[in-house]
């Protein structure tokens, strides 16, 4: 089980693009709400429970309203003051709909908190799944008739100052200086000038702990609590058999003593280099925190049950997904690739199973670099080794 965060927000000069990236973070956040639930019966309140119970718990309890004021205070009286004839009539019936879903959905929240709370704390290990239910439900349906009605509506009626009067308040609401978010660098600038010097924190042989796995652990718990845009997003370079390398983002959906797991389609490119060439190179960069971590070694595939565990943990939609697409395959257009999907839908029904060319990969590490950014490009860098007995040596290298 994984906590997901969310992807690199657009800027406040798309507004209608930020609350389309707000529904992003909390589907991914109800994800885990709904993976939790598998997750507790066989761990209880481990260490990733108590991780996803406090992210779920810092988003719901900080991000979300905001979102609910966006539309409350700006976006649903715009509309009005705008909207004429068939979207007028529209936005009466829809609007007082939106705003009884945002107090149904605090209402149904409040289900939740207190158990999440205890989940964090470590003090229970168990979470109601119909309040759950209920609570996924009443969002989803909600986001998808914002997303169905109200932002093409937007979208058509908003003038650019609009958009911009729009984006301004939401800036505003969450404490974020306009002048400098929109302030444009300067025109023509060499990209060997674009640089940043880094100085956050030091990185000492003596602060790392003597497991790489754990000083690992230590890094991405710390990441989370920066709120990292994907803390969990990580690049995964392989090999083809002709020695051609190439490199794409994944999520991370595991790490523990044994390595770090992801899930993919066997026929993509990345599982077809695996078979020729079984290592690969992982990097995780956190920008926000000054830091990366390079993981070399070799990857295996996880076993059916493992797979088919995540595979039914996942969302409905995700799952229909993995089994439409022939990633990595050419296909005509994008509505031949939605007929597919809707194909699969009609004929895999509520429960699908997880397709024989679907499962996870698993990466397990040979060697773990750690990286802190430092001033005038005089970074720490500290590697980890295995030996052949499964024990770490490490060492500083230079910048």
């Amino acid at each position: 089980m994984s906590t997901l965060l969310h992807e690199p927000a657009p800027d406040f000069g798309q507004p209608i693009a930020v609350l389309k990236h707000c529904h992003g973070r909390i589907r991914k956040q109800l994800g885990t709400l709904e993976r939790m639930l598998s997750h507790l019966p066989e761990h209880g309140a481990d260490e990733q429970a108590r991780q996803a119970a406090s992210a779920v718990l810092k988003y719901f309890d900080k991000a979300a309203h905001l979102h609910h004021e966006d539309e409350e205070q700006d976006l649903i009286p715009m509309l009005r003051a705008v909207a004429q004839g068939e979207d007028a009539a529209t936005l009466q019936a829809l609007a007082p709909v939106i705003l009884q879903d945002h107090k149904d959905m605090d209402a149904l929240w409040q289900d939740l908190h207190e158990q999440l709370n205890l989940i964090a704390e470590g003090g229970a290990s168990t979470l109601s799944a119909g309040a759950v239910q209920r609570f996924v439900q009443r969002y989803t349906s909600h986001m998808e008739r914002e997303e169905s009605v109200i932002a093409p509506m937007a979208m058509r009626l908003f003038s650019p100052e609009q958009m911009a009067r729009l984006g301004e308040a939401m800036q505003r609401r969450r404490g974020i200086d306009a002048g400098a978010e929109t302030q444009a660098p300067a025109v023509g600038q060499a990209v060997a000038d674009l640089r940043k010097d880094y100085g956050q924190a030091s990185l000492n042989e003596d602060d790392v702990l003597d497991d790489p796995m754990q000083q690992f652990t230590q890094w991405f718990e710390q990441a989370l609590k920066a709120e990292v845009n994907e803390p969990n997003a990580m690049s995964v370079a392989t090999v083809s058999s002709e020695g051609r390398p190439s490199s794409r983002i994944v999520l991370v959906k595991q790490f523990d003593a044994r390595g770090f797991t992801w899930y993919t389609n066997y026929d993509s490119k990345k599982a077809q280099d695996l078979r020729d060439n079984k290592f690969a190179a992982l990097l995780f960069f956190w920008s926000e925190l000054e830091r990366q971590v390079r993981i070399e070694g070799r990857v295996e595939r996880t076993s059916d049950d493992e797979s088919d565990r995540y595979f039914r943990s996942r969302p409905l939609k995700s799952r229909l997904s993995a089994i439409a697409s022939h990633q990595s395959a050419p296909i005509a257009s994008r509505a031949a690739l939605e007929e597919n999907y809707e194909t699969v839908a009609r004929q895999a029904g509520e429960d699908p199973q997880r397709p024989a060319n679907w499962g996870g990969f698993r990466l397990i590490p040979e060697r773990i670099e750690f990286w802190q950014g430092r001033r005038s490009r005089f970074h720490d860098r500290i590697v980890y080794e295995r030996q052949a007995d499964g024990s770490w040596t490490r060492q500083r290298l230079q910048p």
